[in-house]
């Protein structure tokens, strides 16, 4: 049996996020977003060396920042470039548990001219999550005219 490039349960491109205090991001993944941890490989001194999370079909990485190894996080770096965007079937429900979680609202649930409703939150460890629902099916032609009225504000 050959072994597969991609291993089963994982998808092309898979978020790695290096955060400040993995323990703690671990469980606020839980709790807000309902992750499930797959594994955690400990370091000395307690801190994680590299960690596994399954939120609904995905699979993230995150680790505690290395300084060392030039890994800093969002919180360290005082800002992100990146943001992730999950789909959830309720996105009022799973909004308002990552924000009782201790996520800081950053765009309140709205309804998206492309289709979507969503909400972002930044967590506690700086990074930037967007939860949607689609709702909408919009053909291009109507995305394309939708696109420009929000443009004008």
């Amino acid at each position: 049996m050959s072994v597969k490039p991609i291993p089963d349960g994982y998808h092309s491109v898979t978020p790695y996020l290096t955060v400040g205090n993995a323990v703690e991001a671990i469980a606020f993944y839980q709790r807000a977003l309902g992750a499930e941890e797959l594994f955690r490989l400990e370091m000395d001194g307690g801190k994680i060396g590299h960690a596994e999370l399954k939120i609904g079909d995905s699979i993230i990485m995150l680790a505690d920042e290395f300084p060392e190894m030039g890994n800093a996080s969002p919180t360290t770096l005082n800002g992100t470039s990146v943001s992730l965007m999950i789909y959830v079937d309720h996105v009022g429900t799973h909004f308002a548990e990552a924000l009782a979680a201790g996520g800081e609202e950053l765009q309140p649930l709205t309804d998206q001219f492309y289709g979507d409703r969503s909400g972002t939150f930044r967590d506690p460890f700086g990074h930037v999550w967007t939860l949607a629902t689609h709702v909408e099916d919009v053909p291009e032609e109507e995305l394309k005219r939708r696109m420009e009225e929000f443009a004008k504000g």
